[in-house]
Formats: structure tokens, C-alpha cells, sequence
């Protein structure tokens, strides 16, 4: 079953005022690992974001939510994560362009364009304990899933995965960002990016 562009920005806007709740579990992870911003970033710019699809006008396509989304993420609170997930989520527009209701392979285009562009620009890829350990085996999970299974399903799946993956990333050391200046040091902590990811989930999950 699809979301109409209308039902997926309540959605959305829904789960960024939610995801502020865990600002302080991210600021703590990053912390430990880098210079402690993800939660500010994560918490100023979901806000940020939430904002900007509440301003949009009424015949807003499902481009131009991704396009705002990803514009206000990046530019409230300056990071490279977000730098990252706006730079993603632009790509993801692209992916889209046109469509007007969003399912699973409006899902699938959009969070493989958001994972293709992030490891681009921050030069990372699977096992380097990014976001991406936990984005990537999660859309792996949602592409695995029969047709036709129940948006709760989809998303109890993908929440199952990251979850996994997460806790993971706990074993991995670090090799990108401020991140990597701890080297073994960071052996023993999950990653932050990856459970922002994870966090969202749980939030568009409600």
C-alpha cells in the first residue's frame, strides 16, 4: 500500500518532532567517538525540517518534500553528517522526480540514492562504521520482503535490521571522521550515524 505525497508528509513531520527525544543518546555516542554534535544536529535539523514540509504548498510533489527535508537538515545546525544526509536526500528527490505517492519502490529509490551519494561524498562504504552499517541491510530487508506486505511489517522488519546492525558497529572500528582520530579507541561503541538511522525508524514507526 502507497502513501499520497499529503499522508507521507504528516507522517514525516510526525517522526522528525519525535526524533529530538533522542538528541542526548546521540550527543553521548558521538561524544565518545567525536566531537559530541550529532545530537544537536540531528535534533536542530529535524526540527528545521519538519518546518520547511509544513510550509510547503498544498500540490507539493513528492520531490519537492525530499527536497526541503534535505535542505533545512543541512543547513540548521552545520555538521557533516548533515552535509551528508542533505546531500543524500537531494539525490533522493532526483530519484524520484514526478511521482506523486510513495511505497516501497518509492522507498527503495529514495534510500538507494541517499546511501549511494553518502558513501560518495564521504568516501566510506560497508564496514567502515557509518550510517551506512545500519541503511544499507536495512533496505536489503525491505527489498527482500514479499509484495504486498503491510507497511508495519516493512517497516517492523527494517527496524529488526538495523537494530542488529547497530549493535554491530560496536566491533567495528572507526575509519571515517573525527571518528577515526580515536582508532581502537572506538572499538566497543555502536556508531551514532547508525543509530540516528535507527532512531528515525522507530519514529516513523510511531
Amino acid at each position: 500500500m502507497s502513501l499520497s505525497v499529503d499522508e507521507l508528509r504528516t507522517r514525516l513531520v510526525a517522526a522528525l518532532k519525535a526524533l529530538p527525544a533522542s538528541a542526548e543518546e546521540l550527543r553521548e555516542l558521538d561524544a565518545a567517538l567525536g566531537d559530541g554534535d550529532l545530537g544537536l544536529t540531528v535534533k536542530a535539523g529535524s526540527l528545521a525540517a519538519a518546518e520547511a514540509i509544513e510550509k510547503l504548498p498544498a500540490d507539493a510533489a513528492l520531490s519537492d518534500v525530499l527536497l526541503a527535508t534535505g535542505k533545512a537538515f543541512s543547513t540548521a545546525n552545520p555538521s557533516t553528517f548533515g552535509a551528508l544526509v542533505g546531500g543524500g536526500l537531494l539525490a533522493g528527490a532526483k530519484a524520484v522526480a514526478g511521482r506523486r505517492e510513495a511505497g516501497r519502490a518509492e522507498a527503495l529509490a529514495v534510500g538507494r540514492a541517499v546511501a549511494a551519494r553518502i558513501a560518495e561524498r564521504g568516501k566510506s562504504q560497508l564496514g567502515d562504521k557509518t550510517v551506512l552499517d545500519a541503511l544499507v541491510p536495512s533496505l536489503d530487508t525491505l527489498e527482500a520482503q514479499a509484495a504486498g506486505s503491510a507497511q508495519r511489517a516493512l517497516i517492523d522488519a527494517m527496524i529488526a535490521t538495523a537494530s542488529q546492525q547497530v549493535s554491530a558497529t560496536a566491533a567495528l572500528q572507526s575509519k571515517k571522521g573525527r571518528a577515526a582520530w580515536v582508532q581502537e579507541r572506538s572499538i566497543g561503541h555502536p556508531d551514532p550515524g547508525a543509530t540516528a538511522w535507527l532512531r528515525f525508524l522507530e519514529a516513523w514507526r510511531g
